[in-house]
């Protein structure tokens, strides 16, 4: 099992074409180890790409409760970078979860948040800060 902003500790199978039993267990941990968990090239106080940041900066903008957040940065294992992609059947990074579904990529997020839908799904999930 890994932490959010942690590497992947040793034993887990690399996830090339298909994830180990061990690389699927840890990552079912990770999208379940808070209600808005994103897996994102750096850390949310120092993205390390330009679509994780905008990502961090629309759930920000979009109210998202920090203490409901965990984000997995993929470039200090390239074990969770390529399994996240087989887990989730996208090929790009970032990737968001709520509630353990799978939402999309920062196109989607985006487009998604221009339209409403991020922000009443968000509401709904009951992931916002409080007022």
């Amino acid at each position: 099992m890994f932490r959010p902003h942690m590497m992947l500790r040793s034993g887990l199978a690399g996830a090339r074409r298909m994830l180990s039993t061990e690389m699927k267990s840890a990552l079912d941990s990770a999208v379940s180890s808070a209600p808005v968990v994103l897996f994102m090239k750096g850390t949310p106080e120092q993205p390390q790409c330009g679509f994780s940041r905008n990502t961090i900066q629309i759930l920000g903008y979009q109210g998202v409760d920090p203490k409901k957040f965990a984000a997995y940065n993929v470039l200090e294992d390239p074990e969770l970078r390529n399994g996240i992609k087989e887990y989730s059947s996208w090929p790009t990074i970032p990737q968001l979860y709520i509630n353990k579904e799978f939402i999309g990529g920062h196109d989607i997020v985006v487009s998604m948040s221009e339209s409403g839908e991020l922000a009443d799904l968000l509401e709904k999930e009951d992931v916002l800060v409080e007022e």
